[in-house]
């Protein structure tokens, strides 16, 4: 309907163009919104608003004249200015129960469209550190990385989901010097273990791996190790230049290939274990794109090349920085330090130049919401290599925070005192943790509930959706079990009879749906999805408490019956975008 709205207005303002009311350089951006009010209409246009300035003329004075050039059309009944300018649009009643007729067509592809046909975007997302399993705090980015990807698809993008893997850098030889003072207590090694190493219980069971494969062959004594090594904190020392040492002492001890090995195992065992968590979340990617590979390859010095060239970067105190503060950073940025090695962010600009070669339209990161303060050095550095800064999108998410009663569990990978995604997945299951996970927007606080997730009740949200969608399910059965038979034919020829308060909310609620993908989509906001199909279910359990469905009358009941039908698909539907499943029972 709003496609028909949008047709005949642009319609009625070419006639105008042509008639000279409106000059032909004026480029109309139309907008139609239902309307909270149905005493105001169905739908309503501020179109004559966005162009009075541009026609020099009074809003109301052009709304009049775009009404009178409106096209006579069979789905609308009557058409009202209202306020300053609105147009209102009444529509046919009796189009109404074309959207169960249409359901019934499209089936599973009704809700789908193709606004992003021909656009290519990549959506990047979780992308955590592999030092570690996945925790709680990441699965709230896992679910919503994933519902923002899959509703782009389901509107015509072509969608690449990407995960960054960042398998460089001091965070990786921390874990595997971590992987290695474990397996040194395996062997039999008395020590104290760093303050600032990874204390994971998942570290010792790849260290005890290791041992089981290959005995003693990667023991040092700890004596040597810990020879002059700087004290750590609790010794009054400093932890970061503790665990320092200890990863220049354990390449020195073991030698690069032998250390490789500690580094290589860690990551892979760890990084496995996360492709596992995130596909049994209903989480999977087109690319696991790895952050050496840009160092191997020569991609970061080619970046970094590209920024000398125009000028972005400068030599200061030994260390090569680049010049974000000129474009919008509140600081200049280092991108090579003194030592010699990349910085994280040259790495990172690295990588947003490979994605920007690999021509994508759209490119959208998201991140925790404490990287807030990253996106404009990632826009600065776009820009310094010569792209468009809005090609590229950060969506922010808050971390969720797990309580169990009223204690607030901490979620530290290094201190091993997490809760793990699979765990909350094993407590909750999938379903409600993923549709938990996207109940708000991505940049609000959300604390998780798992006494609500579990329940069997009304007031778990999960529950009540997939209920609905059951519930349909169990009427279906009911019918054969009465001895009825439906006659789907006879039910679209006698929708009329759906005239019962109820039924004609439910008939508007239904035609939103297409809607309601769509905004979601474009606006990278899945929440949009849970409310509807909680807006959707309660207005059908409503339905469900207030009639009979399988009545004496076979007109009414079949009627009903494909009215409840096109409820049950739009839920899966809806469902299915998100990634939750739709059962048949419960």
């Amino acid at each position: 309907m709003k496609k028909i709205l949008e047709e005949l207005l642009l319609n009625a303002i070419e006639c105008l163009t042509a008639d000279g009311v409106l000059n032909s350089d004026i480029t109309p951006q139309i907008t139609i919104e239902r309307t909270r009010d149905a005493q105001h209409g169905d739908y309503a246009s501020n179109i004559a608003l966005t162009l009075a300035k541009a026609a020099k003329t009074n809003p109301r004075e052009l709304a009049t004249k775009i009404v009178s050039a409106l096209k006579a059309h069979e789905a609308i009944i009557k058409v009202e200015l209202a306020g300053p300018g609105f147009i209102n649009f009444f529509i046919n009643p009796n189009l109404q129960f074309q959207v169960i007729q249409q359901i019934h067509t499209q089936g599973a592809a009704y809700g789908l469209s193709q606004i992003g046909a021909g656009k290519k975007v990549q959506v990047e997302f979780v992308s955590a550190n592999p030092t570690g399993p996945l925790h709680v705090g990441h699965g709230r980015g896992a679910a919503y990385g994933s519902a923002v990807a899959d509703l782009l698809a389901a509107t015509g993008f072509d969608v690449h989901r990407e995960y960054y893997v960042n398998d460089a850098g001091r965070q990786m030889d921390i874990l595997a010097t971590s992987v290695w003072l474990r397996y040194l207590e395996v062997c039999g090694e008395d020590l104290v273990f760093p303050s600032n190493g990874y204390r994971g219980d998942y570290v010792r069971t790849i260290a005890q791996e290791i041992y089981d494969n290959d005995s003693n062959e990667y023991r040092r004594p700890i004596e040597l190790v810990l020879e002059n090594i700087t004290p750590d904190e609790p010794q009054g020392g400093d932890k970061d230049l503790h665990i320092d040492a200890l990863i220049n002492r354990a390449k020195t001890l073991l030698g690069s290939s032998q250390y490789r090995d500690f580094f290589q195992i860690g990551l892979n065992s760890i990084l496995d274990d996360i492709k596992v968590d995130l596909s049994e979340f209903g989480v999977d990617y087109q690319e696991w794109f790895s952050e050496r590979k840009l160092m191997d390859d020569g991609s970061v010095e080619k970046a970094l090349t590209r920024l000398r060239e125009g000028d972005h970067l400068y030599e200061r105190d030994g260390a090569t920085w680049f010049a974000s503060s000129q474009l919008g950073d509140e600081k200049d940025r280092v991108v090579i330090r003194e030592n010699g090695q990349y910085t994280y962010f040259a790495s990172d600009i690295a990588y947003h130049m490979n994605k920007l070669d690999r021509g994508f339209d759209q490119i959208i990161d998201i991140w925790g919401a404490d990287h807030h303060g990253y996106i404009p050095r990632v826009k600065a550095a776009i820009q310094a290599l010569g792209a468009d800064t809005s090609k590229l999108t950060v969506l922010l998410v808050q971390f969720a925070v797990l309580y169990r009663g009223e204690e607030r569990v901490q979620m530290s990978t290094r201190s091993g005192d997490f809760v793990t995604l699979r765990e909350l997945r094993d407590e909750v299951g999938k379903d409600a943790a993923r549709f938990f996970y996207v109940m708000r927007r991505s940049e609000q606080h959300m604390d998780f509930d798992l006494k609500l997730a579990t329940s069997k009740s009304n007031e778990n949200p999960v529950f009540y959706v997939q209920y609905a969608h059951a519930r349909v399910c169990s009427v279906l059965r009911q019918l054969t079990e009465k001895g009825f038979e439906r006659n789907t034919a006879q039910g679209m020829e006698h929708l009329n009879r759906l005239t019962e308060e109820h039924e004609t909310a439910l008939l508007g609620t239904l035609a939103r749906y297409p809607e309601v993908i769509e905004r979601a989509a474009l606006q990278y906001e899945p929440h949009q999805v849970v409310l509807y199909l909680r807006d959707l279910s309660h207005e059908f359990h409503t339905y469900y408490n207030a009639h009979q469905f399988l009545v004496e009358d076979g007109c009414i009941r079949d009627a009903r019956l494909n009215l409840i039908c096109a409820i049950q698909q739009v839920l899966a539907n809806g469902l299915s975008i998100l990634n939750i499943n739709a059962p048949e029972a419960m």
